[in-house]
């Protein structure tokens, strides 16, 4: 499936629990930074969410992936007009009914961001050690253990060797307030962390989590910022959340 954003096509996988017949909720997914779609730890969190009956839209955000653009050029702008247009997309998919936005580090974070703009689409939201300091390290000039003066931003920072940002992405994240999506979603929340995740701290979710009106926090102990260690758990936690009747 592709959807498109603003003249970019976006890669996108669609499917449906068993049985498909009849009309699904459906959960928009957005992968981390330098992540995509098809990544075990988020495939996985999606076959949790079709084993409660839900079905499920993976998508490659603008510059990662099968999508287009370039990875030097993403900003969080982007990919949160990236999830707008998903939304606009998912409500005109045949059986399909309410959506949920679910997001794993910068994409949840994203999915964090989006949901808060628009609070009457977005059911609720699945979180997994969503990465809320981006933001406030744009602004307190440290980022991905790259240091710099937030006032005199480089035109470009080296990520990851052979990877690099351009100083666009630093300005957008500065002028970002999480705290603001926060308080403008009402509707149900599960946020994920492992309690030996060494890339985002888990102290922004269990603040973000006091922060919510509707939120439940689950830290996995052992588990680090992939999900890679106790994957069945992950699972386990997503799929009794999606099948609570209250949300």
């Amino acid at each position: 499936m592709e959807i498109m954003d603003d003249g970019i096509r976006l890669s996108a996988a669609l499917e449906m629990p068993v049985p498909a017949e009849g009309k699904h909720p459906l959960v928009i997914f957005l992968h981390g930074f330098t992540s995509s779609k098809d990544k075990p730890h988020n495939i996985l969190s999606c076959e949790a969410m079709r084993e409660a009956g839900f079905a499920t839209l993976r998508m490659d955000l603008y510059g990662h992936g099968e999508s287009g653009g370039e990875f030097r050029d993403h900003t969080l702008y982007k990919w949160i007009s990236n999830t707008l247009a998903a939304i606009d997309a998912a409500g005109k998919l045949d059986g399909v009914g309410d959506l949920y936005l679910s997001g794993h580090s910068q994409g949840g974070l994203v999915a964090a961001l989006a949901a808060g703009m628009a609070p009457d689409r977005v059911k609720g939201l699945i979180l997994r050690a969503p990465a809320f300091m981006i933001p406030r390290c744009a602004r307190e000039g440290y980022m991905l253990g790259f240091r710099f003066d937030p006032f005199r931003i480089p035109e470009e920072i080296e990520v990851i060797k052979g990877l690099t940002l351009k100083g666009h992405y630093i300005r957008v994240a500065q002028t970002l307030h999480a705290e603001d999506a926060i308080k403008r979603f009402t509707n149900p929340v599960l946020i994920l962390h492992g309690d030996e995740d060494d890339t985002v701290p888990l102290q922004d979710s269990v603040d973000a989590a006091r922060k919510y009106k509707n939120c439940r926090l689950e830290i996995i102990q052992g588990e680090t910022h992939h999900f890679d260690r106790r994957p069945e758990e992950m699972k386990r936690l997503i799929r009794e959340w999606l099948k609570n009747k209250d949300i």
